[in-house]
C-alpha cells in the first residue's frame, strides 16, 4: 500500500489523456480528512477541478476517497487491499451519480462509462508492470472494478 500512501503517486496510474495534476500544496503522505485538489481533461480537452477527500483509511487494509467537488453529484472509491500467497490484491468499488438527468445518462452510454475502464484498465496494466511475479509480488488477476461498479443514478 506504500505506492498509493502518496497522492503524488496518482498521475503516474492514471492514462496520459486524462491530464492529472494535482494543483495546491499538500502533504506527501495521506492521511483521513485530507483533502485534494486535481485539475483533470476528462474529455473534449475540457479541462475540471476535481476535489476529493480522503475520508476513511484503515493502513494497510483500506482508504477511501470522496469528491467533494467535481464531474459527478456523487463519487465514492474504496480501495481495498487483501494479502495473497506471494503479494497483494486491490480492489476498487466505486459508487457514483451523474449530474445532468437524462443527458448524463446518455453521455455515461456513449463515454464515461467506457472512459472510467479506460482508467482502470490502465491501472491495472501499470500496477502489473510495476509488481511482477518475477519481483516475488502479484496482483490480483484481473481488474474487479466493472462488476463493483454501482449504476449511475441522476
Amino acid at each position: 500500500m506504500a505506492l498509493f500512501s502518496s497522492p503524488f503517486n496518482l498521475p503516474s496510474l492514471t492514462p496520459a489523456w486524462l491530464n492529472l495534476r494535482i494543483v495546491g500544496d499538500i502533504p506527501d503522505h495521506m492521511f483521513s480528512g485530507m483533502v485534494i485538489p486535481y485539475r483533470v481533461t476528462p474529455a473534449f480537452g475540457l479541462s475540471v477541478t476535481w476535489i476529493t477527500e480522503i475520508t476513511h483509511m484503515d493502513v494497510p487494509h483500506y482508504f477511501v476517497d470522496e469528491q467533494r467537488f467535481g464531474p459527478y453529484r456523487f463519487w465514492q472509491h474504496l480501495h481495498r487491499f487483501q494479502p495473497r500467497q506471494g503479494g497483494l490484491e486491490m480492489m476498487d468499488t466505486v459508487h457514483y451519480g451523474l449530474k445532468h438527468g437524462p443527458l448524463g445518462r446518455l453521455l455515461h452510454t456513449l463515454l464515461i462509462r467506457r472512459r472510467l475502464e479506460e482508467i482502470f484498465d490502465f491501472r491495472f496494466v501499470k500496477l502489473q508492470s510495476i509488481f511482477e511475479p518475477e519481483k516475488g509480488q502479484r496482483i490480483s488477476e484481473g481488474p474487479s472494478w466493472p462488476q463493483k461498479m454501482k449504476k449511475p443514478s441522476d
